[in-house]
């Protein structure tokens, strides 16, 4: 199992800053990859970043068609497909003490066409700043080991993994996601943090596994069920288990384990530096550091409509109290609404959530010649139907109540955990 130390991946970032300078690409061009987690990928992108040069990171998986299309619209000066060691050269080359940019990620298109979103290239400050606050949030020091357990194509795994080595800690890199056999790894290796998403802890927590070493265990990505939360936060050392709330674009809140036990199913209050906000229809603002900008990747449409001068939406529901709790209501596309009344998914599933006898569960609309639309529920778990029904009933007003509930093996899901509401009509028939 490949263990990326620091000063290691620091001596193949130069050969890739000298690569990189070799073939003549400079500050602000963009360089494509897609590959699966290994020390190289990770060389490639932080030697990239601390040149200037702004990688942009796509899943390997992606079917031929939708990733030449990607990397068309990327227009980049180097594509090294699913081989960055190629970029691994014999000449080195000076770095920036911290990364100059931030890679290139393409939103995961779940309502439609992929984003791609860009930051360009910072000022030395700006990077300085954006990098202190990664590590100093999470408390990145030299003697850490991170577990590596999400794709490195995805923002999170990715800004996990590369300011560990940046703070001079250890990145274990297990390969493909096997809760046995990663148990058996956490229990051998003692990693100190990870990040995940409920997906994964739901499957850990099925396994033996030893988490005393532990220090940090980040989740985000899903909502996730409360059974599962306060299982986590009782395997875990005393505060381990933190949450938080962002996107590919922005990151918003942090969620302690005394904040979550204080209000159980928020995601916390604002990272340092935020402050967050509604509309009036309900829609979460963030003012953001000037370092957190951002944009559209040729798309000024859209980045005007997501920013409202240091404020900007990515398009959730939520509300702010008064102490600055955050509470997701889920995205203005999953609101359904149903005979006048707008009902939230989130506030329905977190009621099915806490059946003893459900895993999870995913709400949405289908359309209604007498609603306009009908809720419905998929959920994973033993309990019947009728029963999960009559639970509702209990719990919910009328309009919020599944009008139906489907008991299914497992929801679909994207790469990064996120439920795929738009594919459960098909995946039920509906």
């Amino acid at each position: 199992m490949p263990l990326v130390r620091a000063a290691d991946s620091e001596a193949d970032q130069r050969r890739v800053a000298g690569e990189l300078r070799a073939r003549g690409i400079g500050r602000g061009e963009r360089l494509v990859v897609s590959a699966g987690a290994s020390p190289q990928l990770l060389a490639v992108v932080l030697g990239a970043l601390r040149s200037g040069v702004v990688p942009v990171v796509l899943d390997p998986a992606l079917p031929a068609a939708e990733r030449a299309a990607l990397v068309a619209d990327a227009d980049p000066a180097l594509d090294v497909g699913d081989d960055p060691g190629r970029l691994v050269g014999d000449a080195d080359a000076d770095l920036a003490e911290f990364p100059l940019a931030r890679p290139m990620h393409y939103t995961s298109g779940t309502t439609g066409r992929r984003k791609g979103v860009w930051s360009g290239v910072l000022a030395d400050d700006d990077a300085r700043a954006l990098a202190r606050e990664e590590i100093d949030l999470w408390g990145f020091t030299g003697t850490d080991r991170h577990l590596q357990l999400s794709p490195l194509h995805h923002s999170a795994p990715l800004r996990f993994a590369t300011h560990t080595l940046l703070a001079g800690g250890e990145v274990l890199l297990p390969g493909p996601f096997d809760a046995t056999r990663l148990a058996a790894t956490i229990t051998a290796q003692r990693p100190t943090t990870t990040f995940c998403v409920p997906t994964h802890l739901q499957r850990l927590l099925r396994e033996d596994v030893d988490w005393s070493s532990f220090r940090l265990l980040a989740h985000a990505g899903a909502p996730c069920p409360e059974p599962t939360k306060r299982a986590v936060l009782a395997a875990l050392p005393d505060g381990a288990v933190q949450e938080f709330y962002g996107s590919t674009e922005v990151q918003f809140t942090v969620c302690s384990t005394a904040d979550w036990l204080a209000a159980p199913g928020s995601v916390g209050r604002a990272r340092p530096g935020r402050r967050l906000s509604t509309d009036e229809r309900g829609q979460l603002w963030c003012e953001v550091p000037r370092w957190a900008r951002f944009e559209y990747w040729r798309a000024p449409e859209k980045t005007a409509a997501a920013w409202d001068g240091d404020r900007v939406t990515v398009g959730d529901l939520g509300r702010v109290d008064d102490d600055g709790t955050v509470w997701l209501d889920g995205r203005r596309e999953d609101l359904v609404i149903s005979g006048g009344v707008n009902v939230y998914p989130a506030e329905v599933e977190a009621v099915l959530d806490g059946h003893p006898d459900v895993v999870e569960s995913a709400v949405f609309g289908v359309p209604d010649d007498e609603w306009g639309q009908r809720v419905v529920a998929a959920y994973v778990g033993p309990v019947a139907p009728e029963e999960l029904s009559a639970w509702a009933r209990e719990r919910l007003a009328p309009a919020k109540r599944p009008k139906s509930v489907h008991r299914i093996p497992d929801l679909p899901r994207t790469s990064t955990g996120k439920v795929r509401r738009l594919d459960l009509p098909g995946v039920l028939g509906l």
